[in-house]
Formats: structure tokens, C-alpha cells, sequence
């Protein structure tokens, strides 16, 4: 079995709801938050796999195509991979909120399928994301979960950033 790290896209990798981008519609207004790429280059060096597991119901509220979407993150993993920092597939819910899909996070549908796919062992892999949906959605699919924010009682840790959060699982795996 192989592990793997889960990372949300929104607020982990990427900018939302700053100054200069609300949300990411077009591959233009998709800006990398420090040291993402240092980050994940770390932990390609010890997990099988990095994944993006991401809500993106801008495609169901019609806020942009799916083939827009899929174009930004053809563009996010090739922007990571000039820094060899790699994303091995990225999972999305198209759906609306509230629209009761088994693949919206807090649901776990989108890691569980990827670990089936990959032959991921859940319990020795991890989810990190900036809401309590993404937490709950490692949890349900077994695997530990950090927040990166403020504060999430649900969470095994919570670290300000990526590379925190980076720092500890690697510290959590040895």
C-alpha cells in the first residue's frame, strides 16, 4: 500500500478572497501562496503521492465551464511542476453546495476514489485543508487531518501555512 497527502486547493495552494483575486474563474487569477512549491517538493520525497482534492462549485452555479476549470489545473500542476514540485491528479466536485452529491466535501468520495485508484492506505495518509469541510472529509476517509487556519477541534494539528503543516506530518511520519 502507498501513502499520499490530500491537499484542498482554495486557501492551501492558492490565493481566495484577497485583495487581488475573490475566487479563480480563469488560469490568470490563480496565484500560488508562499512556498507552496517548497512544500510539496517536500513531501514528494517521502509520501507516493500528492493530490488536490477540491470544491469547485463555480462550475455548477455557473460561474465557469468545467473545461475552464480543468484548464486551470492543467495550469496549476504544470506552474508547480517548473519547481518539480509534483501533483500526481486532481479531484473536483462540480457540483452547487447543498446539492446533496456523494462527491462534495465534507463527503469523502473524492479521496476514497483516488486512494482506490492509487492503492492508498487512508490510515497512514493525510488531508490538509482551511475548512472544517475538508477536515471532515479526511476524517470520514480515515485519514489524519491538519487545518491550516485558526483553529479546528476536529483537526489532529493546526499550523498557520502549508509548509508548517508540512513540517509536522513529516515529523508525524518518521
Amino acid at each position: 500500500m502507498k501513502k499520499a497527502v490530500f491537499l484542498d486547493r482554495d486557501g492551501v495552494i492558492n490565493e481566495v478572497l484577497t485583495d487581488r483575486v475573490k475566487f479563480v474563474n480563469r488560469p490568470e487569477q490563480l496565484f500560488f501562496l508562499p512556498k507552496v512549491a517548497e512544500a510539496i517538493r517536500q513531501l514528494n520525497e517521502v509520501f507516493d503521492y500528492v493530490f488536490v482534492v477540491t470544491n469547485q462549485g463555480g462550475v455548477g452555479l455557473g460561474f465557469m465551464k468545467e473545461l475552464q476549470l480543468q484548464k486551470i489545473h492543467d495550469h496549476m500542476v504544470a506552474e508547480l511542476q517548473k519547481e518539480d514540485a509534483i501533483i500526481k491528479e486532481v479531484a473536483y466536485c462540480p457540483h452547487k453546495p447543498k446539492s446533496g452529491c456523494a462527491c462534495r466535501k465534507p463527503n469523502s468520495k473524492m479521496i476514497e476514489d483516488l486512494a482506490e485508484k492509487y492503492d492508498v492506505e487512508l490510515a497512514i495518509s493525510y488531508m490538509v485543508g482551511d475548512t472544517d469541510t475538508d477536515i471532515l472529509a479526511g476524517k470520514k476517509a480515515g485519514t489524519k487531518a491538519v487545518f491550516i487556519g485558526k483553529n479546528d477541534s476536529n483537526a489532529d494539528a493546526t499550523l498557520p501555512d502549508l509548509l508548517s503543516a508540512v513540517e509536522w506530518i513529516l515529523n508525524d511520519v518518521i
